[in-house]
């Protein structure tokens, strides 16, 4: 796997495909391989290079462990940008990537040429507060959950009702759930209260990039308005909410949003 040292650390990147480059930003503790089952066949499909990534403070960067904002983040970011690409490139983030992809729309905006935000927040409200200092206090505590009470939890808390609602698909989550359950993140602990942002709808009103906000219908933790506030903030931004899925909507429900995704990349080709 290909590394680039920017701002101070190393970040090991993956590219695939040939054509204009997508930088996909993952969210909170994920790596850059969570991109692969889904979102990276279909857009290399399409004709794009997708360059996935792994945000700093997972190994082997050199710095896990130790502390860093947001505005760090948005700097690694920028600096694999200016690595893999010539010129402004694509960008896709979620969740906590969303932000960040957000913050460099205000800081570098000759980076970017389209933006697609998924599960995006432009304010932190009561809910995302709570969850965030309660995750915190887990970590800290360095208490483990039961595996299957840790799955169990995670697919109330990531999945829709109609995934629930289906015996056979609610198997195979769980068995993903329950066997993640124990595997670490060295970066997790670093990026715990990042999404905690301040208001910063204002902010992104002098935003000039195209940008597509996708909002998951049955998301409980950056719920559907929050999303769609963001687009509203955003000149010329877009909002597109996908019915059936949670905040894992990517991965519950790939086939419409990566039909959001690439539809929305290619209006810059026409």
């Amino acid at each position: 796997m290909p590394m680039v040292s920017t701002n101070g650390i190393s970040l090991r990147y993956e590219e695939y495909g040939a054509g204009e480059p997508v930088v996909m930003v993952t969210g909170t503790g994920a790596p850059g391989r969570v991109w692969r089952a889904h979102q990276v066949p279909a857009l290399t499909a399409a004709g794009y290079r997708v360059i996935t990534f792994d945000h700093r403070g997972i190994p082997p960067d050199g710095r896990a462990g130790q502390p860093f904002t947001l505005d760090d983040m948005v700097a690694d970011l920028a600096g694999l940008i200016a690595h893999v690409s010539s010129g402004p490139c694509h960008v896709v983030g979620f969740s906590l990537g969303s932000v960040v992809v957000q913050e460099l729309l205000v800081a570098r905006p000759e980076l970017v040429r389209r933006a697609v935000l998924m599960a995006a927040i432009g304010r932190a409200d009561t809910l995302i507060r709570a969850m965030a200092a309660a995750e915190i206090d887990l970590c800290d505590s360095g208490a483990a959950l039961p595996p299957r009470y840790a799955a169990y939890v995670q697919a109330l808390q990531y999945l829709s009702g109609e995934t629930l609602g289906d015996p056979e698909r609610l198997r195979g989550w769980l068995d993903v759930f329950e066997m993640t359950a124990t595997v670490g993140s060295a970066g997790m602990r670093g990026q715990l209260g990042l999404q905690v942002i301040d208001d910063r709808r204002s902010a992104y009103r002098e935003i000039r990039c195209p940008c597509l906000v996708v909002g998951f219908a049955d998301d409980r933790v950056a719920r559907p308005h929050l999303a769609e506030e963001v687009a509203g903030c955003i000149p010329g931004g877009r909002y597109t909410e996908i019915a059936g899925c949670g905040h894992f909507g990517y991965l519950e429900k790939p086939g419409p949003v990566n039909s959001a995704i690439i539809g929305f990349l290619a209006e810059a080709e026409r």
